[in-house]
């Protein structure tokens, strides 16, 4: 490990669903780091694209790839035109995922397929293929770096505190984030052969644009009075988290869940 190792400068990251709130935020994140940055979106052109020109402003290299993570091809086709693009992968963020609150008595087979079909299904295969090109881009850099030891490659999965704690309504969200949590611990032992480490971050309270579209008369008070730090999340604070985890500088962390929610989850489900 050579030069500063909380930089991101030369790594290759693509963030999925980063069209929009947490992923958008990560994204951007990185590329202020000094990653060149792919930036894969369902539904979100506009804040892709725009993204995209926030980067290149920066001096980063950029671009928006729209695809349906629901269909193992697509997850395919999308890491590899993400290692295309950049010319191999560092680091994937995997942070696609769709919240849908229902009560469980309602809750429909296409419902259920519909959501664990891209927390979890899409997140497995997109993984899956991004390992090869992670290979395939140490390979690189060991030659690069004449023998240098290589830190590795990274792969963080986007979770939630609703896969520790429990909430009205998401009897099948709360599911498929309780499934990365699981998946991703037992991801990283048996990458840890291969010198890829896996990490989840399991944000609470962060403030997203659907919040306001969601939640009549939600406010930015109102999310502050939440948590109990005293204000509520915002995607960049997810991104700097992110960006120690894709750096160098997390070389020796792996298979652990981060719990990141102003202390939402240590406190009681007590009334004060």
């Amino acid at each position: 490990m050579t030069g500063n190792p909380f930089s991101l400068s030369g790594k290759h990251v693509l963030v999925t669903g980063a069209g929009t709130g947490i992923g958008r935020g990560i994204a951007l994140e990185a590329a202020r780091q000094g990653a060149d940055v792919v930036l894969h979106y369902a539904s979100s052109a506009p804040g892709a694209q725009s993204a995209v020109e926030e980067i290149h402003a920066m001096g980063r290299r950029a671009a928006a790839l729209p695809g349906d993570l629901t269909q193992v091809t697509e997850c395919r086709r999308i890491v590899d035109s993400a290692a295309e693009f950049l010319g191999g992968l560092d680091g994937v963020v995997n942070n696609a995922g769709i919240t849908n609150v229902v009560n469980f008595l309602d809750v429909t087979e296409e419902h259920y397929n519909f959501i664990y079909d891209l927390n979890i299904r899409g997140q497995f295969f997109l993984t899956q293929q991004a390992v090869r090109h992670i290979l395939q881009r140490g390979d690189e850099l060991k030659r690069q770096r004449d023998g240098q030891p290589w830190a590795g490659g990274t792969i963080i999965n986007i979770s939630s505190v609703h896969g520790l704690v429990g909430y009205p309504g998401h009897s099948v969200y709360a599911g498929t984030k309780g499934a990365i949590n699981a998946f991703s611990r037992q991801l990283a032992i048996e990458l840890c052969p291969l010198h890829i480490r896996v990490n989840v971050i399991a944000p609470g309270t962060i403030e997203v644009p659907n919040y306001f579209t969601l939640y009549p008369g939600y406010n930015r008070e109102a999310g502050n009075r939440l948590v109990p730090w005293g204000r509520v999340g915002l995607p960049e604070d997810v991104g700097h988290l992110a960006v120690y985890l894709l750096s160098d500088a997390s070389e020796f962390m792996t298979g652990q869940v981060l719990y990141f929610d102003g202390g939402l989850t240590a406190k009681m489900a007590l009334d004060s």
